[in-house]
């Protein structure tokens, strides 16, 4: 902490995660084993304590570090109930879901403009629609050998027994076709079912769900959620209110793209005070341009631009090549063509995976995509600069902690984006 800085005795933090149909306990409860395994690697002391709140999941952190001491309150917006109704859909209003969302992406260029950055998630848009058709091809290819096998050895019975076929599509005919189709039919809906109860493993129902979610109104917010964000940007504007060193707001994946266009309300209303808590926005492993990108999305758009020269914020976005999931070290505000003149935000910088986590832990988690697009909410057993629990609950301001950081030089930060209408 340099000299200068302005120590911090007091944050509230206001987490927005993705699209996630867990309950938000979930959070604190990685946040409270993380944050233990952290403070031992790193030699400070953090606790997590129950919080309640009538319109938020919340919970307290005390921590000591650097000789300070620092009291912090976590908010989570809940959302997952939005999530998990919005995943309610049947089998065969999934493989619906398939086809609108990939046709809106693809008739409107902007998977084809996705992919000329990140190879990661544009793989891993592809992946349910690959495992999806693989699925159903499969069901279909066993429906029709079994049902086939059952037909001709019901025929092939009958006929040893003298039963003899009397002309096309007679009796004995039609009850072998019958239940052929009964057999095809039946394997295809069992193993589609077989397939869908083990999404917790194969994840392709959930993100077909997700990318869903995200293209059904072409970049627009749904209003249901929409509401959701607006009651808790009453509770942060509340926060920026009262005494304060730092309120920081943290989006994680899709929760990003929330997250901008709540400050970008806040600030325009003016809740950020000069002689109040100063406001730090920090995001991780973003997905912005999977909605930036679509013709709808000028709401979001326009939220970008008018951030990235806001005075009043600091924002700092971090990922890091080895999560898959996210579009990682792009300027989500470059890359979707909004950057205006005099554009200062967000610093984009790694969380360099292969070089904050040792080898052993590296190899470990490599292959688990999922558990990887999480680590930035984790513990580094070979921190760098970027430490969540220290960011969260540490004496340091966002602004101080990064002052003079340079960003990234593997960064992309070219326009990208077809559609780069704002709102009028």
């Amino acid at each position: 902490m340099s000299v200068q800085s302005r120590p911090v005795s007091k944050r509230r933090v206001f987490h927005i995660p993705g699209y996630d149909p867990m309950p938000p306990r979930r959070y604190r409860e990685l946040y409270r084993s993380e944050g233990a395994a952290q403070a031992d690697i790193s030699g400070y002391e953090i606790g997590v304590k129950a919080d309640t709140s009538d319109d938020t999941f919340r919970w307290t952190v005390g921590a000591r570090i650097d000789g300070q001491s620092v009291l912090s309150q976590v908010d989570v917006l809940v959302w997952a109930d939005i999530v998990r109704e919005s995943m309610a859909q049947s089998i065969p209003a999934t493989y619906w879901q398939l086809a609108q969302t990939a046709w809106i992406y693809i008739s409107t260029g902007t998977f084809r403009r996705l992919m000329w950055m990140r190879k990661g998630p544009v793989i891993a848009a592809l992946y349910p629609i690959v495992m999806l058709l693989g699925q159903l091809i499969a069901a279909l290819i066993a429906g029709s050998l079994i049902g086939g096998w059952a037909q001709n050895l019901i025929l092939g019975a009958l006929a040893l027994i003298g039963v003899t076929e009397g002309g096309f599509f007679n009796a004995v005919d039609w009850v072998a076709w019958m239940i052929g189709w009964a057999l095809f039919v039946g394997i295809v809906v069992v193993l589609l079912r077989w397939f869908k109860a083990r999404d917790n493993k194969l994840f392709a129902y959930y993100l077909m769900h997700d990318y869903a979610f995200s293209a059904k109104l072409r970049g627009e917010t749904p209003p249901q959620l929409q509401e959701r964000m607006k009651a808790f940007e009453a509770i942060i504007s509340e926060a920026l209110a009262m005494d304060g060193d730092e309120v920081l707001i943290v989006g994680h994946s899709s929760g990003a793209h929330l997250a901008v266009s709540i400050i970008a309300d806040l600030v325009r209303a003016g809740h950020v005070r000069p002689d109040g808590p100063k406001l730090a926005f920090l995001s991780l492993g973003q997905v912005v341009p999977m909605v930036s990108f679509l013709p709808r999305a000028r709401q979001l758009r326009s939220d970008l631009a008018y951030l990235s020269t806001c005075d009043q914020i600091t924002w700092v976005d971090v990922s890091a090549p080895g999560d898959g999931c996210c579009f990682a070290l792009c300027d989500p505000v470059t890359v979707t063509g909004v950057a205006p003149e005099g554009k200062r935000w967000p610093l984009v910088i790694s969380a360099a995976f292969t070089q904050s986590l040792s080898s052993a832990r590296w190899n470990a988690l490599r292959w688990r995509f999922f558990r990887l697009h999480f680590q930035y909410l984790c513990a580094f057993d070979q921190p760098k600069d970027y430490d969540y629990f220290q960011i969260t609950a540490g004496p340091v301001l966002l602004a101080d902690r990064y002052a003079g950081r340079q960003p990234s030089g593997s960064r992309i930060h070219v326009p990208v984006s077809k559609y780069t209408s704002l709102m009028p």
